[in-house]
């Protein structure tokens, strides 16, 4: 199957469906101009597909051009950017807006949360150390030339540092909410496993097998699963971050306190 083949028919449907479904403030302003929509989370997902175009173009790049993994040029329309086909840039934007607009009818209409009430910096302070530890002992692994964890180590060493800056500024909010994290992760990332699985018996892509561990769930390397799984985890901590209410408080109180810092720091007139 072609590669566009794959996002036509794995990822078109469950957009589609959740663009119908979960903008309906949008569309009884489009088609009836009652009430007001608040624009803020379809931000948030253009803020997230942005973000991770311009975070893992270079990163898979590097990846295509080291033969890591490869694609059948019969499979693709042959334009690409860099090394990487167009179609990939393509996975990348649906992968997140359907990630992103899922996340968003799962606070909105499945699981209804309360903001949290207290700060907990110790909860911040643990986590981002664990994270900070599992990457650096992946960028060491990585560097020691372990070829056989090559892609596994690629993987930890880039998404983690997205995953450590979450942690750092909102671990204790995202552990308040992992009722709904679960629900905002786990289903598209099993989504995307099956997506995977049929893209690796057709050759649509193919993962080097002398730079992978090994580790197979029937035709999926390992590797692969935790890709869709941490990439899936970035997108619902960056939307469940950035749709509480307690991170713009803590955000706005950061800044203040950075300014103030700062204030204090400039030389005195006179």
């Amino acid at each position: 199957m072609t590669y566009f083949g794959i996002l036509a028919l794995f990822l078109l449907p469950p957009l589609a469906i959740l663009l119908a479904w979960v903008p309906r403030d949008v569309w009884r302003w489009v088609f009836r101009r009652e009430g007001r929509v608040n624009w803020d989370p379809y931000l948030y997902i253009l803020i997230n597909i942005v973000l991770a175009l311009i975070y893992t173009t270079p990163w898979d790049n590097y990846l295509v051009a080291t033969g890591v993994w490869w694609y059948d040029p019969r499979l693709v329309t042959g334009l690409t950017l860099g090394w990487v086909p167009i179609e990939e840039y393509t996975f990348f934007i649906l992968q997140t807006a359907v990630t992103g607009l899922w996340a968003l009818a799962v606070r909105r209409y499945i699981v209804r949360e309360k903001p949290m009430q207290r700060s907990r910096p110790g909860v911040r302070a643990w986590s981002s150390a664990i994270v900070a530890i599992v990457w650096l002992a992946s960028t060491i692994l990585l560097l020691s030339g372990w070829r056989a964890g090559t892609y596994l180590t690629l993987i930890l060493s880039w998404a983690l540092v997205p995953v450590l800056l979450q942690t750092i500024f909102g671990a204790d909010i995202l552990l308040w909410h992992w009722r709904s994290l679960l629900l905002i992760v786990l289903p598209p990332t099993l989504y995307l496993w099956l997506l995977d699985a049929v893209a690796l018996s057709g050759g649509t892509w193919t993962i080097d097998p002398a730079q992978t561990t090994g580790w197979m769930v029937g035709v999926i390397p390992i590797e692969e699963m935790l890709f869709f799984f941490i990439t899936n985890l970035i997108i619902g901590f960056g939307m469940t971050l950035l749709c509480s209410p307690t991170s713009k408080e803590r955000a706005d109180t950061w800044i203040k306190k950075l300014r103030s810092k700062r204030a204090g720091l400039s030389p005195s007139k006179g």
